[in-house]
């Protein structure tokens, strides 16, 4: 819609990796050096993790996109939970090997000989495996495995593992992995962008789909959208993609901070973004967030059970009432009636504005509380320390 009334050639902010939006941002120039430094020794493992939507498959889409088919023969894995028999199938698969049977020992009998005819052929083979962090350790030991497979003393098999933060964790530390990590000859953790990149990062890809200044932005957006983004290109894109939007149906010619907030509180009001932070594979339980940590210390240490039963009160209150106004909310959406649907859109608007509001006030007194409790925290180890110094 947005990319006919601002008269774009196509989506300069798809979700989807595409090489032609590949921006080299500061860490992505790492990664591709580090990426080039690894091909070039064409043997054992280059991991490079991220955040989701880091750019990590964008990163790789470009570096496949500059590979010359001729010399090198790639085969792709995106995994699910897969262990150490399914990965073998798999990867034949990808390499386009059809296994009777499908029996392991076939399956890695027809790699060794694919791997051997490529080889022969001066054609070098590298397996690209995406959402490393889903395998299994004997998954990751069987692909530590098939780069065992040599003509020679010629490697046959160098392999790219793609993964989340926690896959990264479980690399470093995972005890049964130790023969991998020394295996890995290139890795490089892709960290968000600069805050000063998010202007080229937005105009490079609104020049893709000839964007000639229509709309403009204010340069207050761009500092605003990398404190909501954080710098990581995807978030960056879903909030551009709906600035761009709102522009449209608004018919604005020049996007200013104030439309920035607007997205933003539709998106908080969606839970657009994800809160929970995968684990590592059979690694240690995450650290409680700062706020949860304090909740489980107060009370034991300083004897404020009251006040923190007072907050678990405030907030289940206000989990009901929220919970109560978006059962309504969504049992007037489903109306199936197109007049009766049309005829409730001011209600329900309507409350999904006292639920933002109701958020907004309950995240106050929270806050509130917290700092009355630290408060009374400071106040009783200050008063215990003048009775031990007396």
């Amino acid at each position: 819609m947005f990319d006919d009334f601002y008269g774009l050639t196509g989506k300069p902010f798809q979700l989807t990796p595409d090489p032609e939006f590949y921006f080299r941002s500061v860490t992505h120039r790492k990664a591709l050096s580090y990426l080039g430094y690894g091909l070039a020794q064409g043997e054992g493992f280059i991991v490079i993790t991220g955040e989701v939507g880091a750019g990590k498959s964008t990163l790789v889409a470009h570096m496949m996109a500059n590979i010359d088919p001729a010399q090198v023969t790639v085969a792709q894995v995106v995994t699910s939970k897969l262990d150490g028999e399914e990965i073998v199938h798999v990867v034949a698969q990808a390499f386009g090997l059809d296994i009777e049977g499908h029996d392991k020992a076939s399956a890695l009998g027809a790699i060794e000989a694919l791997l051997h005819d490529e080889a022969r052929a001066g054609r070098r083979c590298l397996l690209v495996v995406d959402e490393a962090q889903n395998l299994a350790v004997s998954a990751l030991e069987e692909l530590r495995m098939l780069s065992n497979f040599q003509l020679g003393n010629h490697p046959l098999l160098q392999t790219l593992l793609l993964g989340q933060p926690e896959f990264r964790t479980t690399l470093q530390s995972h005890p049964d992995l130790e023969q991998l990590r020394q295996r890995v000859i290139a890795a490089h953790h892709l960290e968000p962008m600069q805050k000063c990149e998010i202007e080229p990062y937005i105009v490079h890809r609104l020049e893709k789909v000839g964007w000639q200044g229509n709309p403009a932005f204010d340069q207050r957006v761009f500092a605003e959208l990398y404190e909501a983004s954080g710098g990581v290109p995807r978030r960056v894109n879903q909030i551009a993609n709906r600035l761009l939007l709102l522009g449209a149906v608004e018919e604005r010619s020049r996007i200013d901070a104030a439309m920035l907030q607007s997205v933003l509180d539709e998106m908080a009001g969606e839970r657009a973004f994800p809160v929970v932070t995968p684990q590592p594979l059979h690694g240690p339980p995450a650290a409680p967030e700062p706020t949860q940590a304090f909740e489980a210390d107060v009370s034991p240490a300083t004897g404020t059970g009251i006040d923190a039963q007072m907050l678990d009160t405030l907030l289940a209150e206000r989990d009901a009432q929220i919970a109560e106004l978006q059962q309504a909310v969504i049992e007037m959406a489903n109306q199936q009636d197109a007049a009766v649907a049309q005829a409730i859109q001011p209600e329900i608007r309507a409350l999904q504005e006292q639920i933002a509001r109701l958020e907004a006030r309950n995240f106050e007194q929270e806050r509130t509380i917290r700092q009355t409790l630290t408060m009374l925290i400071e106040w009783i180890e200050g008063e215990m320390d003048e009775s031990k110094a007396a």
